[in-house]
């Protein structure tokens, strides 16, 4: 064999023992001094004040940027307002592609639905997005190692709630108020379902109200919900569409027990609906922590305040929205200097009983395990403040 026969042979063999990064393009997002993430967050329209969310993300990604960032990266966030519109939110994606290294926080299932496929055949990473895990619960092998979710299941939740009612609160009669869409339909009122075909002839559904995101008008339903004689009423719905409900359930002098998702577990609530939020049962989320009754967000939304004053007077959704970015900065801190989507990838399947600076309950990942955390926990609206009924309940992981 001549010489330059064998070198390159030598060459080819080298070539294909390098690792993958080593010979592929530049990773989009990238550079040596700075990883870029996007995020598209209803900053206008009915669930507004999800997007606190948003704004919790970044300024939890500026506090890590005046620490010094992460392996000599800044991370830079775009932000962008989908006002709650699935068709925005994908639009917002597309003109991210080239542009960011992964997608989180992103805030509502339609939205999350609508986004998915053309995030991950991009093979741009979907880190904690923020709607019903029940929607990758099928989603294809190939596809699912693209994202890492941290969120409970809707239907899960909605599942407990209702058990909850039933068995704690004597429930018989129960009605539902519920976003047409895979959040109320797919999450609340499949799990009510599920929870009272569990405990057959225990308590009914009498009445399964939905309303659509551009409704304000909602007298007629509130009237149906009334005449179906519920003692007890399940909201999956905006915050927006929750107040309204309660406001025209009021007029009528219809009061029934109201047991609330923890999508509007913002104390908040408080403030926007006044009186009528109290009394009311409400779950809450296993990814974050409640200001004022847990010692670890408390010191999180002081961080959060110093970084941006949106913050303050949200810090409820602040804080939630930065556990998305904390879990980010951890994949990032583990997948290493070598930045990629497949260090990364590596990176966030490490992540082991990990819990965002404390709050809520642990966090798993592995190569086969995309949902890192599923739970809830009741709390009760009382003298304008929550407080804790239960402690953490697990639910199983789902994928």
């Amino acid at each position: 064999m001549g010489g330059r026969t064998f070198c390159l042979m030598l060459l080819a063999v080298c070539l294909l023992a390098m690792p993958t990064w080593l010979h592929a393009g530049p990773t989009p997002g990238v550079t040596d001094t700075e990883v870029t993430i996007g995020i598209t967050n209803p900053l206008s329209g009915p669930a507004a004040m999800w997007g606190l969310a948003g704004y919790g993300a970044k300024a939890w990604a500026d506090y890590i940027n005046n620490k010094g960032g992460i392996h000599g990266r800044k991370i830079k966030v775009v932000l962008k307002d989908d006002g709650y519109s699935p068709s925005r939110a994908l639009a917002n994606v597309q003109e991210m592609k080239g542009k960011v290294f992964a997608v989180t926080t992103m805030m509502g299932t339609a939205q999350v639905r609508a986004c998915r496929d053309f995030l991950v055949e991009n093979k741009i990473l979907m880190i904690a997005p923020l709607g019903n895990p029940m929607i990758f619960n099928d989603y294809p092998k190939g596809k699912l190692r693209y994202v890492f979710v941290q969120q409970p299941s809707l239907t899960d939740e909605a599942e407990f709630l209702t058990t909850y009612a039933v068995q704690e609160l004597g429930a018989k009669r129960l009605a539902i108020f519920y976003q047409n869409d895979e959040y109320g339909k797919g999450g609340g009122l499949k799990g009510l379902q599920q929870a009272l075909a569990k405990m057959s002839g225990k308590a009914e559904l009498v009445a399964a109200v939905p309303y659509e995101v551009t409704e304000r008008a909602l007298g007629a339903h509130a009237l149906r919900l009334k005449e179906s004689g519920a003692d007890t009423l399940i909201i999956y719905a905006s915050p927006v569409h929750a107040v309204l409900i309660l406001k025209n359930l009021s007029k009528i002098g219809y009061r029934p027990t109201i047991i609330s998702s923890g999508t509007n577990s913002s104390p908040n609530m408080f403030k926007i609906a006044g009186k009528l939020w109290e009394g009311i049962y409400i779950g809450t989320s296993p990814n974050g922590g409640n200001p004022g009754l847990d010692p670890e967000a408390d010191r999180v939304a002081k961080i959060l305040a110093k970084y941006e004053s949106k913050t303050i007077g949200h810090e409820f959704l602040s804080i939630y929205g930065a556990g998305t970015m904390m879990l980010l900065v951890e994949g990032l801190k583990r997948a290493g200097r070598d930045l990629n989507t497949e260090t990364m990838i590596k990176g966030m399947e490490t992540i082991k009983d990990w819990k965002a600076e404390g709050m809520g309950i642990p966090i798993t990942f592995g190569p086969n395990r995309r949902h890192g955390a599923n739970g809830s926990r009741i709390m009760r609206a009382l003298g304008g403040k929550y407080h804790y009924l239960t402690d953490w309940v697990h639910f199983p992981i789902r994928f």
